[in-house]
């Protein structure tokens, strides 16, 4: 059993940038691969971003390659969301999940944070 708390949403202009974190309890946070996830209204939820159990292995979806660096510290039981180049579109309710195997689907995921909202103003 994990539990996950988003933090650091809130409202930016457009190309400005915000860093989400995501804390986890337990002490076995090292085993869950990570991912992040977004849904904008009116849409489902999508995938964003993944982080391998140690952290060398990324993906990020195509929407936010380049803008968007997903990382993990095991040893505070936190991943990280920079978010820069920040663009409307990306408004959404953000959420980090964790996974014993897992990467790009929503069910793959066992463990879900209650979301932070992004705010992007144009």
């Amino acid at each position: 059993q994990v539990q996950l708390v988003e933090s650091g949403g809130g409202l930016v202009q457009a190309g400005g940038s915000l860093r989400l974190s995501c804390a986890a309890s337990g002490r076995t946070f090292g085993s869950y691969v990570m991912g992040w996830f977004r849904q904008a209204p009116g849409k489902e939820r999508e995938f964003v971003a993944y982080i391998s159990r140690s952290g060398f292995t990324t993906i990020y979806a195509d929407s936010v390659k380049g803008r968007f660096t997903i990382s993990r510290d095991n040893a505070k039981n936190t991943v990280y969301l920079e978010m820069n180049s920040l663009k409307p579109e990306d408004t959404a309710v953000y959420y980090c999940a964790a996974g014993i195997n897992a990467a790009k689907a929503v069910g793959g995921y066992n463990y879900w944070g209650q979301g932070t909202q992004v705010t992007v103003s144009s």
